[in-house]
C-alpha cells in the first residue's frame, strides 16, 4: 500500500520501455512508407518505359505498313509526274523508305523517312521526294524528331521473303522486303524486337 506522501506517476524504467515501443513502432512505420514510395517510382518508371515502347512501337509500325510500293521498278521518283515507286534502302546503320506520312498541321502526303542513330537518340528524319537525291548531306538539315533517348544500340534487318534469311544488306533500293526487324537497347534495356510487315 502506498502512503499518502508518495506521488502517483510513471516511474523511470516505464518511461524508457514506452519510448522504446514508441521507436520501434515509429520505424516500422517509417520503413513501411519508403517502400511504398520507392515501389511507386519502380512503378512509375516502369509504366513510362512500357509506354514509350508501345508508342514508338506504333508509329514505326504505322510508317511502315504506309510504305509506297509501286509497280514500277525504276527507284525513287524525283519530283516528276511519274506513278509514286519503291524506295527502301540501308544507310550507315539506318533505314530510309519512301511512306505516307501524316503528323501535325503541316505535314502530309508522301515523304521519305530516315530511322537512325544519332549521338544516343534514335532518330527520325523526313524530307520530300524531290529533295532526295544522291547528297551525302541530305538529311543534315532535315526536319527531326528523337523518337528514344538513351540510346545503346539499334541495329536493322530485312528479309526479302517469308521464307528467306533476315538480312543487314539491302543493295537494290526499287525493291520492298516483306519484313522489317528493329533491335533496340536503351537505358541499360533491350526493347522486345519490333518486327513489321510491309503491305505490298
Amino acid at each position: 500500500m502506498r502512503s499518502a506522501s508518495s506521488s502517483s506517476g510513471f516511474t523511470l524504467i516505464e518511461v524508457v520501455v514506452s519510448l522504446a515501443v514508441l521507436s520501434l513502432v515509429m520505424v516500422a512505420v517509417v520503413a513501411g512508407m519508403r517502400t511504398l514510395g520507392n515501389t511507386q517510382v519502380a512503378l512509375e518508371r516502369v509504366t513510362g518505359r512500357v509506354d514509350e515502347v508501345r508508342t514508338v512501337s506504333s508509329f514505326l509500325r504505322d510508317l511502315m505498313e504506309s510504305a509506297v510500293i509501286g509497280s514500277d521498278t525504276g527507284g525513287l521518283s524525283l519530283g516528276g509526274a511519274s506513278s509514286e515507286t519503291t524506295f527502301f534502302n540501308l544507310d550507315d546503320g539506318a533505314l530510309e523508305w519512301k511512306t505516307h506520312l501524316l503528323f501535325g498541321e503541316s505535314y502530309g502526303g508522301s515523304y521519305v523517312v530516315r530511322v537512325g542513330r544519332e549521338g544516343d537518340e534514335l532518330m527520325l528524319r523526313w524530307l520530300p521526294p524531290d529533295r532526295v537525291e544522291e547528297n551525302p548531306d541530305k538529311w543534315k538539315d532535315a526536319p527531326s524528331r528523337p523518337l528514344v533517348d538513351n540510346l545503346e544500340e539499334f541495329a536493322v534487318a530485312l528479309r526479302p521473303d517469308y521464307r528467306e534469311d533476315w538480312t543487314d544488306k539491302w543493295p537494290d533500293s526499287s525493291i520492298a522486303p516483306a519484313l522489317v526487324m528493329v533491335r533496340l537497347k536503351a537505358d541499360g534495356r533491350y526493347w522486345p524486337d519490333l518486327v513489321m510487315q510491309v503491305q505490298r
